[in-house]
């Protein structure tokens, strides 16, 4: 019994010297932390001085502030920035006054928010932690691209070899497309914002209504257009397609800047866009409505119908702001072994959402 109590007494101090230098290690470590901190701070308010000054000279080169007025900006900032260095370095030096004195669980500090070490909930602490203070994400300075979501809409349609919109066999009002998808817009130059490149990926959906109560028929070696037995209520035909676009997109921007960073803008700005896309035909699918045996009928047909898989044309786009007038063109036939060679043509509405 007297060796069990000696066995667990000797663990039990083991474990505390163990424990004591373990905690004399993590002050120091700590602390060393802190030292690197206030390196820091030093580093990223000179940092920001710098971006400051920049800015400050940018609107002086422009016109305008007048050299007196720079000046005293200049001035304003590099006194707003030292003072930031001596109030927070004074943070970091409390600090580590306190964890010498106290270890560490007295805190821990990182950059210019305090994160506290604890158990429990208690003032915003969770799981030891404290985000009553936690630090803003840092916008950055010069952003060349950004993103927009994109949606259009409108007619559309087929032309044929040698023929015109007037003789196309689907019904120019009732055919209609959409689009929906993302794109990034990035800056082309560096220090201007006239030249744009769009691209991205987006979603298309081409729809046909046959005229003359006519549907698609895959025969085999190719699809065509045959008279229906009965009356249709419906003839519809659709293709979706999965594509890339890029366009090249011109026009003017208002420069926007700001203390810490600055942007283009192109909100009620006229925009051009020109260029093209390509990518994969997912499906093509046929809805026909008619009555049989006094009984409405509704059929929903996905088939090949010997569309191509691969898609690629031409686009483009003109507008104000963030509507604009659009229009797009397969260069790819729409049937395989069409001796029509009919393409499909589309012409509607696009919003630039960025």
């Amino acid at each position: 019994m007297k060796l069990i109590t000696l066995c667990t007494a000797l663990a039990v101090w083991a474990i505390a010297l163990t424990e004591c230098y373990a905690q004399d290690e993590k002050v120091i470590n700590r602390i060393e932390f802190l030292e690197d901190t206030k390196k820091t701070i030093i580093d990223n308010e000179k940092e920001a001085l710098k971006i400051q000054v920049r800015t400050i000279n940018r609107k002086l080169e422009d016109g305008d502030i007048t050299e007196v007025e720079a000046d005293q900006m200049k001035q304003k900032a590099a006194e707003q920035r030292a003072l930031n260095i001596e109030n927070k370095l004074a943070i970091v030096d409390n600090k580590i006054e306190l964890i010498r004195r106290n270890g560490v669980s007295a805190g821990t500090y990182t950059g210019d928010h305090l994160m506290s070490v604890g158990l429990g909930i208690d003032g915003g602490t969770l799981f030891g932690v404290n985000f009553s203070n936690v630090p803003e994400h840092k916008r950055k300075y010069d952003r060349r691209t950004s993103s927009d979501f994109v949606f259009s809409f409108g007619l559309n349609n087929v032309i044929g070899k040698g023929q015109s919109l007037d003789d196309s066999p689907y019904k120019i009002g009732g055919s209609r497309f959409a689009e929906i998808g993302i794109d990034w817009k990035t800056r082309v130059f560096k220090e201007s914002n006239w030249l744009r490149i769009k691209y991205g990926v987006s979603f298309q959906f081409n729809g046909l209504k046959p005229e003359d109560n006519r549907y698609l028929v895959d025969t085999g070696a190719q699809t065509e257009l045959q008279e229906f037995p009965t009356d249709l209520k419906k003839s519809k035909f659709r293709m979706d397609n999965v594509v890339i676009p890029v366009h090249f997109e011109f026009g003017p921007s208002k420069k926007v800047e700001k203390e810490n960073y600055f942007r283009y803008s192109t909100f009620n700005k006229f925009r051009i866009g020109l260029g093209g896309y390509a990518g994969l035909n997912l499906g093509a699918r046929q809805k026909l409505k008619f009555k049989s045996d006094g009984q409405d009928v509704k059929q929903k047909l996905k088939a090949n119908y010997n569309t191509n898989n691969f898609v690629y044309g031409l686009s483009g786009y003109i507008g104000f702001s963030q509507i604009s007038l659009y229009a797009k063109y397969d260069l790819n036939t729409v049937f395989k072994d069409d001796p029509l060679e009919q393409r499909n043509v589309s012409l509607g509405l696009r919003w630039d959402w960025d």
